[in-house]
């Protein structure tokens, strides 16, 4: 019997019903200006994603800048190692769920268990569940990945408190080939207005 993580925010964050949510993700992707990528003079795939995971209405039309960039190379990507903070559980470490699959309003994705078994010989990495179960900064990338990418395996991570090097080892394990991508959900900054965020990460 298979098991499911059930959308945790569906109807907050994201629209629930599949047709709306399916046509705003389009809207946000179609809103992207187009790049070089677009004119085809660099089809590499990206290795790794830094993406917003606030709602919809405030980071939709961010997300959709990083996403816009796997649209010419979706095919070469089969699996995602998503990586997001914990905002409800506290705990050490980084934490799997025991689930099969991760479900949101556009269909069940499947959860990659044979990667989850690389990075469990880890000792900071675990199951934990509840840190997954409430957890918003995971899930709202997924109907994005959904779209662009249409069929992969997921590896589901969400990050307690745990140094670089903790989360480096993981990553290392799991680096892969242009099949593997990386997804880095994060606030990026909430207190800082553009010109001032511009100049602190130059």
């Amino acid at each position: 019997m298979r098991t499911i993580r059930e959308p945790a925010v569906a109807g907050l964050f994201y629209p629930d019903q599949p047709q709306i949510l399916d046509a705003a993700v389009e809207k946000y992707l179609s809103g992207v200006p187009a790049n070089k990528n677009d004119l085809g003079q660099d089809l590499r795939p990206p290795k790794a994603l830094i993406v917003p995971h606030a709602g919809y209405l405030y980071s939709g039309a961010t997300a959709a800048r990083a996403y816009h960039e796997l649209a010419l190379s979706a095919d070469q990507i089969n699996r995602v190692v998503l990586l997001g903070p914990s905002h409800r559980v506290g705990f050490h470490g980084i934490a799997f769920c025991g689930s099969d699959f991760y479900r949101t309003p556009l269909g069940d994705i499947p959860i990659d268990h044979s990667a989850l078994a690389i990075v469990s010989e880890l000792p900071q990495v675990g199951l934990l569940d509840q840190a997954h179960e409430h957890e918003h900064s995971l899930e709202v990338q997924l109907p994005f990945l959904q779209k662009i990418l249409r069929s992969f395996k997921l590896v589901p991570l969400v990050v307690g408190e745990a140094d670089t090097q903790s989360v480096a080892e993981v990553i290392e394990r799991l680096w892969g080939g242009e099949e593997t991508l990386f997804v880095i959900s994060s606030d990026l900054s909430h207190f800082h207005d553009y010109a001032t965020a511009q100049q602190m990460d130059a």
